[in-house]
């Protein structure tokens, strides 16, 4: 059983959303990812999607989109992205799959380990930080530490964070983001929501104070799951 991780699919089947206006790396990415995957993912193997997985703003609509993802190999652990919209009740959601898991204010078990997370926010910045922000940032670190110390509560200690934002901003500086992973100890940190070579290089990716941060936005990995564990 191996860990696997892509984030960012972006599905439009029922919405009329073409990622091909974002470059021509988007260019039948559906397909991509599918084969990709039944190329490398088994039925035992668990891929983590942190988030942005359909562009639909009613559920009834990612129904079709959710449906592509549920056929294909392997358990899914999944978190909510900036925009997924049709994101609403977490109950129902998982009362539908039984191989694909919604997680939200929760951790999931992978063997010896505790993945934990939650959606992210953007982190201070100078190009756009207001109040807002601020707010739904410093909850949304709460809402991770909240998940870490509901894992290590229940016994686990081996914790790997999934969230959709970055951990840090486009100047790589320190976060409560990371601070919170320093301080639980964090082996790991698979995150998304970033796009082109620019963005690509403006956040941590690799080994940093002893934690591995890994991107995972479809385009980043040539919408190849990349393998965590």
């Amino acid at each position: 059983m191996s860990l696997y991780a892509i984030a960012d699919l972006h599905l439009s089947f029922k919405v009329n959303k073409p990622m091909d206006i974002f470059g021509d790396v988007w260019v039948d990415y559906e397909n991509k990812i599918k084969k990709n995957w039944i190329d490398k993912i088994t039925d035992e193997d668990l891929v983590l999607i942190p988030g942005d997985i359909s562009w639909a703003m009613k559920t009834e609509d990612a129904i079709i989109d959710l449906d592509f993802i549920d056929s294909l190999p392997g358990k899914k652990l999944l978190i909510k992205g900036n925009h997924d919209y049709w994101w609403n009740s977490v109950n129902k959601l998982n009362d539908k799959y039984v191989n694909m898991t919604f997680m939200q204010n929760d951790f999931y078990v992978y063997e010896d380990y505790a993945i934990c997370g939650s959606r992210g926010w953007l982190c201070p910045n100078e190009v756009k930080f207001d109040d807002n922000d601020d707010k739904l940032y410093k909850r949304e670190v709460r809402r991770i530490e909240a998940s870490i110390t509901k894992a290590i509560n229940a016994g686990y200690n081996k914790i790997i964070i999934i969230m959709h934002y970055p951990p840090t901003n486009d100047r790589k500086e320190e976060s409560e983001f990371i601070k919170l992973f320093r301080e639980y100890n964090v082996e790991k940190v698979i995150y998304g929501h970033l796009h082109t070579k620019q963005s690509f290089n403006s956040s941590l990716i690799g080994m940093h104070d002893g934690i591995e941060y890994i991107l995972s936005s479809a385009d980043y990995i040539d919408f190849n799951p990349i393998n965590i564990l």
